[in-house]
């Protein structure tokens, strides 16, 4: 009986939730929708082509090398849908090979003869004519020769380390003399460009291609019996311990480890014999399961390369993003005397992030008023002016902190770099908990003003980092508000100094308050729907799959209550299920911006709350790490989210809406005739529009 009702549980799990691994991949799915949309410019075609392989690249080196992990030690505890990790594995393997085989057809049958239409022909060696072939030998011999080295596996030249990432020829070689029979692998260089330029008629010849045609002069002498391309991801996910003494020295340990992470996938060309297959495994250690035939190349993420092309005609047309009123031209004291009057939104990349944060951040920097400026980095760009500005206030003797996440995937060493000039300059640098993240977006600033100190705080759903701040659709507040700037300040003391954090008087605040204060939101829209009364929610998040909020929207839904949801990636929630969520509809947004932002609204009777955070609705953001959702009360400021949000609902461009069996439609016009709207359009059309009103007052 036991066993029957368990199996009762897991069948009533799937039909209430998606699994959150096959969920991520029908949002790559959705950017290789978008790579084959004959309507966009081509090298935009491309970007979101190249853009899908990175993504798959991340699911391999996270979720699956977890799930693996989990099925190696014996783990059978099923995920929210019902799966055991094993049986995740299957499933999203099965789905992989199918976009495996979209993506080749998509490349070889539209993009390829695309390009060579518009002059840009990826072509084969033996495609080149004599006077190219006779250049294609000279960049050979002079730039990729040289840097080459042949690893032959035989008695004490054991397997080769195989980094990850990388494209490598597995080779067997033999001997004609003594009939010897060797395995050897050649990495790829990937100092060099993957798509090499020959002659002047346009030609770019893939690396690997004249690597391969070039083999023979790294064996002298011996007979190439079968050459073929492999590439190997491995485990990137850092475990440091909750015990960890230095957190910088353990990331750092970590990130050494982390380069000989256990294998999670091994592709290869799909021609390549079952013999030098078994090599590989063999040498690997890689199971059959992990092992994904390719037809036709490789790694194509490297083609974001050709996004490098100068071919304006073949992209979106650049969008400069505008100065937002009523911070734009504002000297550094104006600034401040704008915030106090009333709470300022600016929404990226439609608003410069250079001349609102940034001229804020280094206003705040040198005005001899501001005697402390604390930010937190969890992204930043290489040419960030963040920490100049954190080394600039420390040098003028206020109080600098900054709270680094070192922990930030893929950004670790980079932070690290970070930490450490900071640290040398005099800032305060403190990095946070070993088992927690801070992923909240927070500045404060402290300015000594006539009428005693006054805190200036911003507040943001994305990271401070001006090179994505062009690219992600984000929303930053600035506010004087007394409560909040107290919220902000104390949550700074809690998180570089030692005891419980105090209650929050406006801010949410995960892991503490957060979560409870949403399904509060959630239950008070619910009862007032159950009074005949107002009851609407709308939601902007880039996942969701908490279980606990889930069901609190499903019941929800039972009550009566309108939910719109925009979820860019990951949904668990299933949408229009009648008696479960039939008032529910969610949809997804792609577009030449990444939508980033975090947007929380609850209409309840005659009263709205509005929120903006940092947080997506998953376990690890409202659980284990440190994210800050701040209360939005101008209301001229919810109007403007809410414009937004309802812009993004409309869109026909580049949207897509869940059904309830978990499969995503690509959202069109109505009317056959009708042009598609594009919401990102929309709101670059209402930026420009806001900048002339103000100009004309």
């Amino acid at each position: 009986m036991a066993a029957v009702r368990t199996k009762k549980r897991t069948a009533a799990a799937a039909d209430r939730l998606i699994n959150r691994e096959l969920s991520f991949l029908d949002y790559d799915a959705r950017l290789l929708e978008l790579a084959g949309d004959r309507d966009l410019p081509l090298l935009e075609r491309v970007f979101f082509f190249g853009t899908f392989s990175q993504m798959l690249d991340e699911f391999f080196m996270v979720r699956i090398a977890g799930l693996t992990g989990q099925a190696a030690a014996g783990v059978t505890v099923r995920s929210p849908d019902g799966r055991t990790p094993q049986e995740a594995i299957v499933a999203a393997r099965a789905r992989v090979l199918e976009l495996y085989k979209e993506q080749a057809e998509m490349w070889s049958k539209e993009l390829v003869p695309a390009l060579a239409a518009e002059g840009i022909v990826v072509s084969r060696v033996d495609e080149l004519s004599d006077a190219e072939r006779v250049e294609l030998v000279e960049i050979f011999e002079r730039d990729i020769f040289p840097v080459l080295t042949p690893l032959a596996v035989g008695p004490g030249q054991p397997f080769p380390y195989i980094s990850a990432l990388s494209i490598s020829l597995a080779v067997f070689a033999k001997d004609p003399e003594t009939g010897e029979e060797r395995f050897a692998r050649v990495k790829v260089p990937e100092g060099l460009p993957r798509f090499l330029p020959v002659g002047n008629e346009g030609r770019l010849v893939p690396l690997e291609q004249v690597l391969t045609d070039f083999l023979p002069s790294l064996f002298p002498g011996m007979e190439i019996l079968e050459r073929s391309l492999f590439r190997v991801t491995r485990d990137a996910d850092l475990e440091v311990s909750d015990e960890a003494d230095d957190l910088l020295e353990a990331v750092e340990l970590e990130l050494r480890r982390a380069r000989f992470g256990e294998v999670t996938r091994l592709e290869v060309s799909a021609s390549m014999s079952h013999s030098l297959r078994e090599r590989l495994q063999q040498g690997l250690r890689v199971a059959d399961d992990l092992v994904y035939p390719i037809s036709g190349t490789l790694d194509l993420a490297d083609v974001l390369e050709l996004m490098r092309l100068d071919r304006p005609d073949l992209k979106n047309e650049p969008w400069l993003p505008v100065a937002r009123p009523p911070l734009a031209g504002l000297e550094a004291g104006e600034q401040f005397a704008a915030i106090r009057a009333g709470d300022i939104i600016v929404h990226h990349p439609y608003d410069s992030f250079a001349q609102s944060f940034e001229s804020f951040l280094n206003a705040s920097a040198i005005d001899p008023d501001v005697i402390a400026l604390k930010s937190t980095v969890y992204r930043t760009g290489d040419d960030t002016p963040l920490v100049p500005a954190l080394i600039e206030a420390a040098e003028l003797g206020k109080q600098s902190v900054c709270l680094v996440e070192i922990k930030a995937r893929g950004d670790e060493r980079r932070n690290i770099e970070w930490s450490r000039a900071l640290e040398q300059a005099g800032v305060h640098v403190v990095y946070g908990f070993p088992s927690m993240k801070i992923h909240a977006k927070t500045t404060l600033v402290v300015r000594r003003e006539p009428g005693g100190l006054r805190r200036y705080v911003h507040l943001g759903t994305g990271n401070y980092n001006n090179v994505t701040a062009r690219a992600y659709e984000d929303f930053g507040l600035f506010t004087a508000d007394e409560d909040i700037a107290a919220d902000v300040a104390d949550l700074f003391n809690y998180l570089t100094g030692f005891g419980r954090p105090a209650r929050f008087r406006k801010l949410l605040v995960a892991p503490f308050t957060l979560r409870q204060r949403l399904l509060d939101e959630i239950a008070t829209v619910s009862e007032a729907s159950r009074s005949g009364r107002k009851a609407r929610i709308r939601i902007k998040v880039n996942g969701l799959t908490h279980v606990e909020v889930i069901d609190a929207l499903y019941g929800a839904s039972e009550a009566g209550v309108k939910i719109d949801i925009l979820c860019r990636g990951v949904c668990s929630l299933r949408p229009g299920l009648p008696g479960l969520s039939e008032n529910i509809r969610v949809r997804s947004v792609l577009g030449r911006f990444l939508e980033h932002s975090r947007v929380f609204m609850f209409d309840a009777a005659d009263h709205s709350s509005f929120y903006m955070g940092s947080a997506d609705l998953m376990p690890r953001n409202l659980d284990h790490r440190v994210e800050v959702v701040t209360p939005i009360e101008d209301v001229v400021i919810q109007a403007e989210v809410a414009a937004t949000f309802d812009a993004l609902m409309a869109d026909t461009a580049s949207s897509w809406e869940l059904a309830g069996d978990g499969t995503w439609k690509r959202v069109r016009p109505k009317k056959e005739d009708e042009r598609p709207r594009s919401a990102q359009s929309v709101l670059m059309r209402r930026a420009r529009r806001r900048v002339s009103l103000a100009r004309a007052r």
